[in-house]
């Protein structure tokens, strides 16, 4: 359970984010990967490069580390969301194909991507195999999510069908079912309204609404994929446009606080709590991150560039999970 937007400023800075809803414990952590950086593949352990200098959130396993979501120099960002059910892989590669662990394939997009033209191409040349993951210990499902400078957005998914990439025309992205069904099912609140619904006459019975937010009564509240993808899509689509960096990083936040899951409302059927266990928001301009965690509500945030080093390492900027500071008032 995941939900991402993309968000255009007045200055044409595009910023992008998600929520990670998960059930399973992670210790994120942040990275910045230089350029030239070479790692291993899950599928079969070969060498691979990055092209371009990356940013972003992911854990690492012995040998392995799986991104979570992340942006590179070329402003290209992208996102692994779950989709259970729907995403299926393939057992081994297509001739002619390079084998790339679905673990893996953000991490490839990112590592050789600088817009969302370069995915339908990329993708024409691999191979998405299943491989099971340490943190799951299976192939776990999943889709993904790619923006860049200008703000357009495409969707990855892998299913029966094969593999397609999808325009996303309203930057919104969830879990399952596909991409096609949430932008059909869209036409289910079509009459949702910001604006002010008026009285109306059932016969002699007159019907006036409780107060304001009348136009919004059909969005539905829940948290299950199609919901939050409506009230993300909603949210962001009538948002006034923000004018400033300062302005678009809270209104991405003010974004996912109604598609963010409390611990307790969510249990899966191995009786563990699915919840929000951060959200992040990066802009794709100047390659900063922005990150809140469940335990610590207030918003840090991180430099590519501010800690970027040439070299063959990984840099490691540290967990998430930052200490609770409370700041106080007192009388001036």
């Amino acid at each position: 359970m995941c939900t991402s937007i993309t968000l255009l400023n007045a200055q044409g800075e595009n910023f992008f984010g998600r929520t990670m809803d998960f059930s399973y414990d992670i210790e994120p952590e942040l990275y910045v990967l230089p350029r030239n950086y070479v790692w291993n593949g899950a599928c079969g352990g070969q060498r691979m490069h990055n092209l371009y200098a990356i940013i972003g959130v992911g854990q690492e396993d012995g040998p392995l580390m799986a991104f979570y979501d992340g942006v590179n120099e070329k402003g290209f960002a992208a996102a692994s969301l779950y989709f259970a059910g729907y995403a299926e892989y393939e057992t081994k590669p297509m001739p002619g194909k390079m084998p790339v662990a679905s673990m893996d394939f953000l991490h490839y997009m990112l590592a050789n991507c600088t817009c969302v033209e370069d995915v339908e191409k990329l993708v024409s040349q691999v191979s998405i195999i299943g491989v099971p993951d340490p943190v799951t210990n299976t192939a776990a499902p999943l889709h993904w999510i790619a923006t860049d400078r200008s703000g357009k957005s495409v969707v990855v998914e892998r299913t029966e069908q094969g593999t397609r990439v999808y325009p996303n025309p309203i930057g919104v992205m969830a879990n399952s079912p596909e991409f096609p069904w949430h932008m059909t099912n869209l036409k289910t609140y079509a009459q949702v309204s910001p604006r002010q619904t008026t009285e109306n006459q059932w016969g002699n019975l007159t019907l006036k609404p409780f107060g304001q937010g009348a136009g919004t009564s059909l969005l539905p509240g829940g948290y299950t994929s199609p919901e939050r993808f409506a009230r993300a899509a909603y949210l962001k689509t009538h948002l006034p446009v923000p004018q400033t960096k300062e302005e678009t990083v809270m209104s991405c936040f003010h974004v996912m606080e109604s598609v963010s899951i409390p611990k307790g409302a969510v249990i899966s059927n191995r009786e563990t709590f699915d919840y929000t266990r951060y959200t992040v928001f990066l802009n794709t301009k100047t390659c900063e991150y922005y990150f809140k965690t469940y335990e610590n509500s207030q918003i840090h945030t991180a430099s590519m560039w501010e800690n970027y080093r040439d070299g063959e390492s990984r840099i490691r900027l540290g967990r998430l999970s930052r200490p609770v500071q409370f700041g106080k008032v007192t009388v001036v």
